[in-house]
């Protein structure tokens, strides 16, 4: 996947899921809020039927993503479908808006609601309740007593047809704002200010003509926001890109699929990392990752791996999760080992199958939804590495590689 300097990718960017029954006026809140027409709005109940995001810039909240979700209490023919759907949202929002109508009635129980909001609760994901419609004749202050006296949250008070409570809406979504959303970094405090920084960038069949993947540019970026020196080189120019530097670099950051040859040139002096590694870090669990790589060992003939791509892109002859990772894999055990790929969203709820889980370094996703998968790895008790770490645990330099967990 190819990125820019100046895009902000949607997996670094603040996900902010929007949920309620349906015509709760979910899509108008989202349309009101961010000045544009993110959603289609009818009289009409169920009119979102998919999630449907889009990326805004919203100041002080930063880079963000909106999804719209299908709503709640939907008994048409695709229901099952839909909720599953907003399931899959809900796992990847960093922050929660519960949508609730002023023109609930005041018995009319809100039990998918306050399932949800207890799901959020679990994945420590925050969340705003608000009521909209308040420009109807409702008695929307009763409700709002009713939801703090239920969940102990007190709502915001919305009209997305006068705007009004909209900046509430902001200051709450502000103090709601995961304390730490910021303050990871991709290389963490492997390298500081003026320390040279080598970039081994194979450029083969899976890298697109022209551009960089997106690892590769966020690298780059987070390494000039350092002020860091940045060398870029493919994995042939990398002898006469050392023999240049005056002194070996602090850091080199390798194209996995290239581990072995960068560490076998590399000066002693060097820390060597992978953009895999670096990303198993900045978007899941290394350590777990780190720990299960050692049920590689414990793999044999007829074990079952699950490769988990997160993009969907079209498998290439030489693709690293579909053929490489296997091929390694199968070399060390035989053709009797079962791989399984998967890709984009379609991950199995249940991993009782699996011997192990690899997982790839997950560009595309955020942390939230990262960690979720991690979550039910580790509730299933399955083992979970992911491409760099697996790759560089079968290659035998697992122990040599440098991470952002290093002090």
């Amino acid at each position: 996947m190819a990125g820019s300097l100046q895009d902000t990718p949607s997996g670094a960017r603040l996900h902010i899921g929007v949920f309620g029954a349906v015509n709760s006026g979910k899509s108008s809140f989202i349309n009101a809020f961010t000045g544009q027409q993110v959603s289609i709005v009818a009289s009409e109940p169920g009119t979102t039927t998919d999630p449907v995001g889009k990326a805004i810039e919203i100041s002080p909240l930063g880079a963000c993503v909106f999804t719209d979700t299908a709503g709640f209490y939907d008994n048409g023919a695709l229901a099952g479908v839909r909720m599953e759907k907003t399931q899959l949202a809900a796992e990847k929002s960093d922050i929660a808006v519960m949508v609730v109508s002023a023109e609930r009635e005041a018995d009319d129980p809100l039990a998918e609601e306050i399932r949800l909001s207890r799901f959020f609760r679990k994945k420590n994901t925050p969340v705003l309740w608000v009521i909209g419609k308040t420009d109807l004749p409702c008695d929307a202050a009763a409700l709002a007593a009713r939801i703090l006296e239920e969940t102990g949250e007190e709502p915001v008070l919305v009209s997305a047809m006068t705007g009004e409570g909209m900046d509430l809406v902001k200051d709450a979504l502000v103090r709601k704002m995961p304390e730490d959303f910021d303050a990871r970094q991709i290389t963490g405090s492997l390298v500081s200010k003026e320390d040279t920084v080598l970039l081994v960038m194979p450029q083969d069949i899976q890298a697109p003509k022209g551009r960089l993947i997106l690892p590769q540019v966020q690298t780059i970026r987070e390494l000039l926001d350092k002020q860091c020196i940045v060398m870029c080189v493919t994995t042939e120019q990398l002898t006469a890109a050392l023999a240049a530097l005056k002194e070996p670099p602090k850091l080199i950051v390798t194209d996995s699929q290239a581990f072995r040859f960068v560490y076998e040139h590399k000066p002693k002096e060097s820390m060597l990392t992978s953009f895999s590694v670096l990303f198993a870090a900045y978007k899941g669990d290394l350590d777990y990752y780190m720990k299960s790589a050692g049920q590689i060992d414990r793999l044999g003939p007829g074990s079952r791996v699950l490769i988990a791509e997160c993009c969907t892109h079209a498998p290439l002859t030489e693709d690293i999760g579909r053929v490489k990772i296997p091929r390694m894999l199968k070399k060390r055990y035989g053709e009797s080992l079962s791989v399984t790929v998967v890709s984009g969203t379609d991950f199995p709820k249940d991993l009782s199958d699996y011997d192990l889980v690899i997982q790839c370094g997950a560009c595309m996703f955020n942390r939230k939804y990262v960690l979720s998968r991690i979550q039910a790895a580790k509730m299933q008790q399955a083992p979970m590495t992911n491409y760099g770490v697996a790759i560089a645990y079968l290659t035998g330099i697992l122990s040599q590689i440098s991470t952002p967990l290093d002090k």
